[in-house]
This record gives structure tokens, C-alpha cells and sequence, in this order.
């Protein structure tokens, strides 16, 4: 059986081990007869109940990065360890359009193990998790693009892992719908003790939502630098210290794709 999410809020002052662990990762991949370096010397650590946020180029490794880090892939040398078997979630919500949204995330409950009396009871606590707890009958194409995601979420949830990657999960919503699930998730995140690394083109957003961000530079992708988010927990993307830490972080990233263009 699968073990479920601990809802209790961690005590973040204890230092257990890492949930991810990398140490000198490097990814190649054979394009015709070129071999392309993705990622190249990559360090880091995300320990328990940290929001780490990735940001880059496109083109940079990070969602190479997330792959190599959900066993999707394998590294070229180096090491990747995860203490658990990780969730996922993507830009699109890839819910079955013939199962209503408690169906989407009973089906992942079912494939990873939880007793069919459990659940409905279960499907409907991580429904009321993300807020939608009365939605449950309802299909993919009565949803709104928000409430897809949040209901992927709840299937990511599923699984049962307290380590969650996200890549781009809020870039195709528009602003506002964006800015409340920024308010949820990271309310959800407060509350619970997942680990999470986010990808995102968006560098406000990484700070918004982040305790650290993490830069990668242009391929192949090595940690250029990583900013402690020194910020209350409850910060929006119009707060002045979320702007000019952004500002610098933009910065930094100009920098990066000007030198690589120059290359």
C-alpha cells in the first residue's frame, strides 16, 4: 500500500538527510552524428520540506534535469539518489477526459496501491485539499484550465511521495488564475511536508514561490548561482523585495544567454 501525504507542517529546523541528492551530473545525447552535452558538473541538494525553484535558458537542462531526477532517464555519469520514488506534474494536466476528476485521481491511487475500500475516502481528502472538494463528479471538460491543474496536482498527490516536480505547471494559465494557485500551493506547502523542485521560465515566479532558486546556464547546464529567498512565506509577485530580487536574478541570466550567444 502506498504511504499517504503527512499533513502535519514539518519542523523545517532539523536537518535529516537530502530527499535529492546530485553529485557531479552530466547528461549527453547523441543528435545525427553530434553528441550534445544537456547537463555537465551539476551539484544539489533539496532537503526535506524545501521549495526549490530552477530557472534558465531555454534549452538549458531543466526539464532534462526533472527527468533524470523522477528516474524517467539515466545519467550519462555522475549520480542521482531520491529517498522515494518521486511525483510529477506537467505544463498540461493530461487528465483522462473519460473519468471525472475524482476518477482521474482514484485511478492513481489504484496504481499505486491503495485498497479500493480506501479510496473514495482518500480521493475525496486530497480533492478538499486543492480546494475543489465539490468537483469531484465533474469531467475534464467541465474544469477550467486552473481547476485541471489543481486536480493534476491532487493525482500527483496521490502517489503518495513527499517529493514533488513541477515542471512549468502554471504557464499556459493566465495571470489571475495563475496568482491564486501561486496562494494555494503555497499554502499546501506550508502545510505539508513535500519537497518540491519547480522549473520555471518565469524568474518572478521562482522567487514568489521558492526558498531557494537555483540558475543553470546556457547548454550545458551547470549551477551558475543559487539565491537564498530570504522572504516571508506569505509574498505576492507585486512585492517589492519579489521584484528586485527578480531583478537581479533577470540580471544574471542576461548575462548567461549574452555570453552564450557570443560563444
Amino acid at each position: 500500500m502506498t504511504s499517504t501525504l503527512t499533513l502535519e507542517r514539518p519542523d523545517r529546523r532539523t536537518s535529516p538527510a537530502p530527499r535529492v541528492e546530485i553529485r557531479s551530473l552530466r547528461k549527453e545525447f547523441r543528435q545525427r552524428d553530434q553528441v550534445v552535452t544537456a547537463l555537465d558538473g551539476v551539484d544539489l541538494s533539496v532537503a526535506p520540506g524545501e521549495f526549490v525553484t530552477v530557472v534558465g535558458a531555454s534549452g538549458c537542462g531543466k526539464s532534462t534535469l526533472l527527468q533524470l531526477i523522477a528516474g524517467l532517464d539515466r545519467p550519462t555519469s555522475g549520480t542521482v539518489e531520491t529517498t522515494e520514488r518521486p511525483a510529477l506534474m506537467f505544463q498540461e494536466s493530461a487528465l483522462f477526459p473519460w473519468l471525472t476528476a475524482r476518477g482521474n485521481i482514484e485511478l492513481a491511487l489504484k496504481l499505486g496501491g491503495t485498497r479500493r475500500s480506501e479510496r473514495s475516502e482518500r480521493a475525496q481528502q486530497l480533492l478538499d485539499l486543492v480546494r475543489l472538494g465539490a468537483a469531484g463528479d465533474r469531467r475534464v471538460h467541465e474544469l477550467s484550465g486552473g481547476q485541471r491543474q489543481r486536480i493534476a496536482l491532487a493525482r500527483s498527490l496521490a502517489q503518495g511521495s513527499h517529493l514533488l516536480l513541477m515542471d512549468e505547471p502554471f504557464a499556459a494559465l493566465d495571470a489571475i488564475t495563475r496568482d491564486v494557485l501561486h496562494e494555494e500551493m503555497t499554502q499546501l506547502w506550508q502545510d505539508t511536508d513535500l519537497s518540491v523542485v519547480f522549473v520555471t521560465h518565469n524568474v518572478r515566479e521562482a522567487v514568489r514561490l521558492g526558498q531557494r532558486v537555483v540558475l543553470l546556464s546556457s547548454r550545458p547546464g551547470r549551477v551558475l548561482r543559487t539565491w537564498d529567498v530570504d522572504l516571508p512565506s506569505t509574498r505576492s509577485l507585486e512585492d517589492a523585495p519579489v521584484m528586485e530580487l527578480a531583478a537581479e536574478i533577470t540580471a544574471s541570466l542576461r548575462t548567461e544567454i549574452g555570453r552564450h550567444a557570443g560563444a
